[in-house]
């Protein structure tokens, strides 16, 4: 027997449609121009690496924290704006494509080492051991879906995807200058959330192919 594959809930699914909505209204001027798609992604990863070194110099002032989650913010937007630009001016490419998916996991690893070499400076190991996990978690996030859907089945459930993993680490980021344990805290409901929504997505697929018999 052969069932479509179970959707997200409604609150994630219309979420996910009116932010998409949103990029594309944004888009429709941007694609007449000469703007590329992989320029916007380059930019974007670029704004990415910058923020993470802004971070790695916190010990010269909290405002480096900010400026590294600022930067690291709008590098991120950059990175959705991409794929909106692309589906709206027909200027998408199989590269460009290839590209924004590869493009997607670096910016975050950048941030996350630093965030890494922070904790270490700190003499926060077991803060660096769950950096490590978080980023782990993040990618095998990431992975499952694509494994998912090249086998026809959806795998985009769960609550860890990058958009939330964004809001976790700039919120570190911005709220780290209070207290100490705010970016361990941050990197632990990192960590749990990925690896959360990791077992979501097998056992979604699990389920899934359950039903193809």
């Amino acid at each position: 027997m052969s069932t479509t594959p179970t959707a997200p809930g409604p609150d994630r699914r219309t979420y996910q449609d009116g932010v998409r909505r949103v990029a594309a209204r944004g888009m429709n001027h941007l694609g007449e121009t000469s703007l590329t798609p992989d320029a916007l992604t380059v930019v974007g990863v670029l704004l990415c690496a910058a923020g993470a070194v802004l971070v790695w110099l916190e010990y010269h002032g909290w405002v480096f924290f900010l400026a590294g989650a600022a930067a690291f913010v709008v590098g991120s937007v950059l990175d959705i704006l991409d794929g909106a630009l692309a589906r709206t001016s027909g200027k998408g490419t199989p590269f460009g494509a290839f590209l924004d998916s590869t493009v997607d996991r670096v910016g975050e690893a950048f941030m996350l080492g630093a965030i890494a070499l922070v904790l270490m400076r700190q003499q926060n190991e077991w803060g660096v051991g769950l950096t490590f996990g978080a980023l782990a978690g993040s990618f095998l996030v990431s992975y499952t879906r694509a494994r998912a859907e090249a086998i026809g089945l959806r795998g985009d459930v769960g609550l860890g995807s990058r958009a939330e993993r964004v809001v976790v680490i700039t919120t570190g980021l911005v709220l780290a200058p209070l207290h100490e344990y705010v970016l361990p805290a941050a990197i632990i409901l990192l960590a749990a959330t990925a690896w959360m929504t990791v077992v979501q997505r097998v056992l979604a697929v699990r389920s899934q192919l359950r039903e193809r018999i």
